[in-house]
């Protein structure tokens, strides 16, 4: 097996963590032997953080893998995977690290395994530099359910920086192949709605005001659609610490989703989090794109493993899409194409389309 090892460079392009959660992912689907020199090696704090340790450690367990350089700070890793396998799973980032990083990383590995999972994520579910929880259950997961599979999202409790305690449970069932998507008709915004939070300490005025600047933001933008931003006061058995934020979510005629989103943090008021949701959201609605910013390189990996041709029409690509492009196509062989859209409609736009062959990955438990 020696000579079959990939080399993986942990330092180039968006050169974090995200090159981790790609390159083991798909070492893990494809059985290759993976090296990552280089782990974040630009960042404040180089090397490996718990919230990678947890992720990689969970790789390594879904499939009774070996895995080598693994500890804080370490900035190499090798990793010999093996067969995948159902069951329960545990990831714990003992810290406020993401647990929809952990999802990300684990649920394309799961889809391969020869009986049903569950997943059980401890960490941070409304965290920064991340996805909200709310993203992932709201936009991510209609989505990507197009490949082919379902899958059920139980938020046993919400946890927020810098204490963490969050815990979801996951579970889904093996696919034989994933099916090709194809999302390029944006249609029209139907309705926008989303959910203003508060959690802990934080007086419920703080939702709402946090939801109030939000819908004043919109407004002045759209003007014929009824704009729904429920507050909402995390129950106490359900939240660890305290934290507030908002999730906005547009939905379209053609069932596009995108979101805008932001966390309270201390010495920023409740309007400005809203309002930052709201531009986010708006801007995501001005490139004419299917998919939003954030969803963009998360579709990037179940397109590599589909079998056939999917195509997504984006906004401008990311950093991170085209980090999750490179390594999709140096570890799975797939094929990708990134074209400016053609569509008369999206000449004065910044609009994109990312089309991919994928490898038709077949899961030889089933």
């Amino acid at each position: 097996m020696e000579g079959q090892r990939v080399e993986v460079d942990g330092g180039i392009m968006e050169g974090g963590g995200q090159i981790l959660r790609v390159s083991t992912a798909l070492s893990c689907l494809l059985g290759l032997p993976l090296r990552v020199q280089k782990i974040r090696a630009g960042r404040s704090t180089p090397g490996l953080r718990p919230q990678h340790l947890s992720g990689l450690e969970m790789i390594r367990d879904l499939c009774d893998g070996q895995l080598e350089g693994a500890e804080i700070g370490s900035t190499e890793i090798t990793f010999i995977p093996e067969k995948i396998k159902g069951g329960i799973h545990t990831a714990d980032t003992k810290t406020a690290g993401s647990v929809c990083l952990l999802m990300q990383v684990s649920m394309p590995c799961v889809l391969f395994a020869a009986s049903p999972s569950e997943l059980r994520l401890k960490g941070g579910t409304n965290a920064e530099m991340a996805p909200q929880i709310d993203y992932t259950v709201m936009v991510f997961k209609p989505i990507v359910e197009k490949f082919g599979f379902t899958f059920n999202c139980d938020i046993k409790m919400r946890g927020y920086y810098p204490k963490g305690g969050g815990e979801v449970i996951v579970r889904m069932s093996p696919v034989k192949q994933l099916n090709p998507i194809n999302l390029t008709d944006r249609g029209s915004v139907t309705k926008i709605y989303g959910r203003a939070f508060v959690a802990g300490v934080l007086p419920f005025k703080v939702a709402k005001d946090m939801a109030a600047a939000a819908v004043r933001c919109i407004r002045k933008e759209i003007r014929d659609l009824y704009v729904n931003i429920q507050p909402v006061q995390e129950p106490k058995d359900q939240a660890f610490g305290n934290g507030n934020g908002i999730i906005i979510i547009a939905e379209t005629s053609t069932g596009c989703l995108f979101a805008g989103s932001s966390l309270g943090k201390r010495g920023v008021t409740a309007d400005k989090v809203g309002i930052d949701a709201a531009e986010m959201l708006l801007a995501n609605l001005r490139h004419g794109g299917a998919v939003d910013e954030y969803l963009q390189d998360q579709l990037i990996v179940f397109m590599a493993l589909a079998n056939g041709v999917s195509r997504i029409k984006t906004g401008p690509v990311t950093l991170h899409t085209q980090t999750a492009i490179h390594f999709a196509e140096q570890l799975a062989k797939a094929k990708f194409t990134v074209k400016k859209s053609e569509d008369e409609d999206d000449a004065s736009k910044d609009t994109y389309i990312i089309e991919c062959q994928g490898i038709g990955m077949t899961n030889p438990n089933l």
